[in-house]
């Protein structure tokens, strides 16, 4: 049913060609247009305020079409549809119309319900469709042809469920990895595109196996659903979760190659505005971090500085102020009563205090010669006293996230209240000196944050003292330009034109923001839809502050239950989504694994069964005849180099992977580095060929060959070791090797040794 593309003939490369080239064309065209619209709206100065608005919303339109036409660029068409009605429909990342013939397609979105057949249609359910064709090219020239002949009359119908594009699809799988993810919109297949149109509402799981391409099917259901729902998307942004931010950097190219630049990525770390935590800290804190619990220990924290000492003493006016428990206690529970953020019920604790003072402030004066005027100036005296607000502030103070868990884990005894329901062992673990923020505190914070709200106060006499300076200054230039006292009566000067206030507010600074930029900055942004990518590592604290970003449940999750290494990660997904959502999530798996061969998946397999012998390996699509390899050394940095140089050699210019136990990644690192050229530790995807790895650093990645080092290592690092060692065997495309120094684990006993 397939044909080699190589060996079709020039005559029917050329009509391929002219046409491809008059594509091009008409996206240079529109380059041109909106380059021009562009220009023409920053050369628009000045104006009302809802004129600049419009202004900066026009140029962030053109810039981001702009931004999307070069995206689009490499690969902009890659195949057509010949129907049996003489219908032809070209296939591309975006739709191209003929402005001159009544806008008829030139180019069909990929996302657009025509184009579907180009994914679905078998021989045995051909959809209309007589032929697929799958253009490959290169720069802007046509390099091949990949032909499907969908007749049933002309092929055989028992190879219906064949690969779509079968040529074409191994070609791009034998291809060397470059260090960032490519797209798969040229060889989606068929149960990949039925998760990447199912329907916007609910959560949908995509349980996978490695290489099964849950990562590419969950960037092209974000695609899909911006192009099939954008007015419903647009605004409220959509956002995507990964494991680190050396995974988001090797996708971050696969959305803007599809015609979005929108979409916000991000690890739960990153989740906080303005604070990227990349701290470190123990396997086992993280742990406790993570636990649904931890909910309740933040609210109590919070009530624990809302304190009720037995009495507090104020002076004020050459005399002292009493207040006992009680009288503390019954303002305390006023401001509780209101439900209010703690920040924000301060101000209701605050009143309470301060009533409480007045009365007694009266009461020595004589209260029954004050009136209401006397009253108000003893509160007003007593809210401006440094002394009361002092013992306010003891008594209920404004907290922030990072000074509340900062107290929590500097202070023994005020972990001791909030955790009651931990160890003393656990408690001790989130004992630290140092505000190193890590990504599981983030998700806390966040906890902290809904309960402290914000007191907005200093923000609003902030922006109240720059918007007067800001007017200052602009009375300043007038000033400056009215200077000549000896100027015309009867010509106008800038003072009778425009006054102080609008000038300031014409030049004011706005920058149109994309929902994405918005959404990064605004901790409280809701989204339209979120994806979450090796969702099986997160924390019950980390799925709850996801669940707050998107009330609406609109979700797209994705991963596998058999390659979860962290120790807070799920052990199934009804287990972390069932809190949220009840029974109302969707179960899609995908079985077919185009990343990994054959041979490597037969060892990979074993390491699988001692997970649990229930879990079934994907099936590879192809094998590449290079058996996996072991070799016993004597010393992992004196002889691991050697053997690295010998595989660089073998895989020419082919992406490396040295995956280590994390106390061997500085050791193991540094003499890679210093033996073996274009050699990196850490996340070098792009710049260098060979780059050692922790497993977890690993996790989504693919490289054209993988060495795994000290595989006991990797066993005993974590409880769930044999997972780990799972992810690192899967992430090559072509070779696979092991290196030991002991016996070799009994999971690997396939492997052939050649030391």
């Amino acid at each position: 049913m397939s044909s080699p593309s190589d060996d079709l003939r020039l005559a029917e490369m050329e009509p391929e060609q002219e046409y491809v080239a008059m594509l091009y064309g008409r996206l240079d065209d529109l380059r041109e247009q909106t380059s021009k619209r562009l220009a023409q709206s920053l050369r628009q100065t000045g104006g009302t305020h809802q004129m600049r608005s419009e202004r900066d919303t026009s140029v962030a339109m053109y810039t981001d079409q702009l931004a999307q036409y070069s995206a689009v660029e490499n690969g902009l068409a890659f195949g057509r549809l010949d129907f049996h009605n003489e219908d032809r429909f070209y296939i591309g990342r975006i739709g191209l119309f003929d402005e001159d013939k009544e806008y008829e397609p030139l180019l069909m979105d990929w996302r657009a319900p025509a184009a579907r057949p180009f994914y679905l249609a078998t021989a045995a359910n051909p959809d209309g469709v007589r032929r697929r064709r799958h253009l490959r090219t290169r720069s802007r020239k046509v390099i091949g042809l990949d032909d499907e002949v969908l007749d049933i009359n002309s092929v055989d119908a028992t190879r219906s469920e064949s690969l779509t594009g079968e040529a074409t699809l191994l070609a791009a799988l034998n291809e060397s990895r470059t260090g960032q993810m490519s797209d798969i919109v040229a060889t989606i297949q068929a149960e990949q595109d039925k998760i990447i149109r199912s329907e916007l509402n609910g959560v949908v799981v995509v349980q996978g196996g490695p290489g099964t391409g849950k990562t590419a099917v969950a960037l092209h259901r974000a695609a899909y659903l911006l192009y099939t729902h954008r007015r419903q998307l647009a605004k409220r942004g959509v956002l995507v979760v990964g494991p680190n931010s050396t995974f988001l950097r090797y996708i971050s190219q696969v959305l803007p190659s599809l015609g979005e630049t929108g979409v916000l990525l991000s690890t739960v770390g990153e989740l906080y505005p303005n604070l990227n935590a990349t701290g470190r800290e123990s396997a086992a804190a993280a742990a406790v971090k993570g636990r649904i619990e931890m909910a309740d220990v933040i609210a109590a924290a919070v009530r624990d500085r809302q304190e009720a000492p037995p009495s507090v003493e104020i002076r004020f006016d050459n005399d002292v102020l009493r207040l006992d428990r009680r009288a503390i206690s019954e303002a305390r529970g006023r401001a509780r009563r209101t439900r209010r953020a703690h920040n924000e019920a301060r101000r209701t604790f605050a009143r309470e205090i301060v009533s409480m003072l007045s009365s007694m402030v009266a009461n020595r004066l004589g209260g029954h010669l004050l009136d209401k005027t006397d009253m108000d100036d003893i509160r007003r005296e007593l809210r401006e006293s440094d002394e009361v607000q002092a013992a306010i502030s003891s008594l209920w103070p404004v907290l922030t996230p990072f000074s509340l868990l900062s107290e929590l884990y500097r202070n023994p005894k005020r972990r001791n209240r909030a955790m009651t329901k931990f160890t003393r062992e656990e408690r001790d673990l989130l004992q630290r000196s140092t505000d190193d923020w890590t990504p599981a505190d983030v998700p806390l914070l966040d906890e902290a944050a809904e309960l402290l709200g914000e007191d907005d106060t200093e923000a609003k006499a902030r922006a109240d003292r720059q918007r007067r300076q800001a007017i200052e200054y602009a009375q300043g230039v007038l000033d400056i330009l009215d200077l000549e006292d000896d100027a015309d009566p009867d010509i106008l000067m800038a003072s009778d034109l425009m006054d102080a206030y609008r000038l300031a507010e014409r030049h004011g600074v706005d920058r149109y923001e994309t929902a994405a930029e918005r959404a990064a900055a605004d901790r409280t942004w809701t989204f339209g839809h979120v994806i979450v990518d090796e969702a099986q590592e997160l924390s019950a604290m980390a799925w709850r502050t996801l669940m707050r970003r998107c009330p609406s449940k609109s979700m797209t999750v994705v991963g596998d239950i058999a390659q979860t290494g962290d120790i807070g990660g799920a052990t199934s997904w009804g287990s972390v989504l069932s809190p949220y959502v009840q029974n109302r999530w969707r179960l899609t798996e995908l079985s077919v694994n185009y990343r990994t061969p054959a041979e490597i998946m037969e060892v990979a397999a074993d390491v699988l069964a001692s997970v649990d012998v229930s879990l079934v390996p994907p099936t590879s699509v192809r094998e590449t005849g290079v058996a996996p390899w072991v070799s016993t050394v004597s010393s992992f940095s004196s002889e691991v180099p050697a053997l690295i140089a010998r595989e660089v050699a073998a895989v020419g210019d082919g992406k490396i992977a040295v995956i280590v136990p994390a106390a061997l990644l500085p050791t193991v690192g540094s003499s890679i580095s210093a033996a073996v050229p274009g050699s990196s530790v850490g996340n070098e995807l792009e710049e260098a060929q060979v780059v050692v790895l922790g497993v977890t650093d690993a996790k989504g990645l693919e490289f054209d060959s993988v060495v795994v080092v000290d595989p006991d290592g990797i066993l005993a690092e974590s409880p769930r070791g044999a997972s780990d060692l799972y992810v690192a065997l899967t992430r090559a495309t072509q070779r696979l090797g092991v290196v030991h120094t002991g016996t070799l684990p009994d999971v690997l006993s396939r492997l052939k040794d050649v030391s």
